[in-house]
């Protein structure tokens, strides 16, 4: 792994995207994403590309079949990988759709607006001082959900994106695509000041 690594960033890699991570609970992985890596394995690829200069995102996919104790240790979880690599950029929760997936038909149903207003709000409380931007989903929660959550703990709505095409297929309703206008008028609406960063949340304008 170190050896990919390595080559992939003398090619001119400089950061990874911390998805795939679900709930880093193999109980809710075996149920969820079979077919996934499992934990143990997460946790060295990320902690890799920490070690090697590559800094990651960091996710997590809630309302399916884990409990609120896992949500919790997934979360304190992050918060000690980035205590000993400080490689996280971000966290961003991803509330689950449902609509045209297998779990629907098991009668997962994914979250309430409330229980994702809590998720945010609890993850703030945990990761600050350690991972300091929380990122609210428009795709997952829509806009105005996704504005939202700036009262609740997130300080970055995600990008402008284009041809997005998981949430979409699992039904997701608010489409592929947002503007930097769009971004900045919700932003403005909240009270809050738009600022464009880059990856590494350097601010650009």
């Amino acid at each position: 792994m170190e050896e990919v690594v390595k080559i992939l960033k003398e090619a001119g890699l400089n950061s990874v995207p911390g998805t795939a991570a679900e709930i880093l609970s193999d109980r809710v992985r075996k149920m969820v994403c079979p077919e996934k890596i499992r934990t143990k394995r997460w946790i060295e690829i990320v902690k890799t590309c920490h070690r090697m200069g590559i800094p990651t995102t960091s996710t997590m996919m809630y309302g399916t079949v884990e409990t609120l104790e896992e949500r919790a240790e997934h979360l304190l979880l992050l918060r000690e990988i980035q205590k000993e690599t400080r490689g996280f950029t971000e966290f961003v929760p991803l509330p689950f759709v449902s609509k045209n997936t297998e779990l629907s038909s098991l009668g997962v149903r994914g979250p309430t607006f409330e229980e994702s207003l809590k998720v945010h709000a609890v993850a703030r409380l945990v990761l600050a001082g350690y991972i300091n931007h929380l990122q609210a989903s428009w795709v997952k929660l829509g806009p105005e959900g996704a504005m939202t959550m700036l009262f609740a703990g997130a300080d970055d709505l995600g990008g402008t994106l284009f041809e997005e095409n998981i949430t979409r297929e699992a039904g997701g309703e608010w489409g592929q695509v947002m503007t930097p206008q769009q971004l900045r008028s919700l932003i403005v609406r909240a009270g809050r000041i738009p600022r464009q960063r880059s990856t590494l949340y350097e601010l650009l304008d």
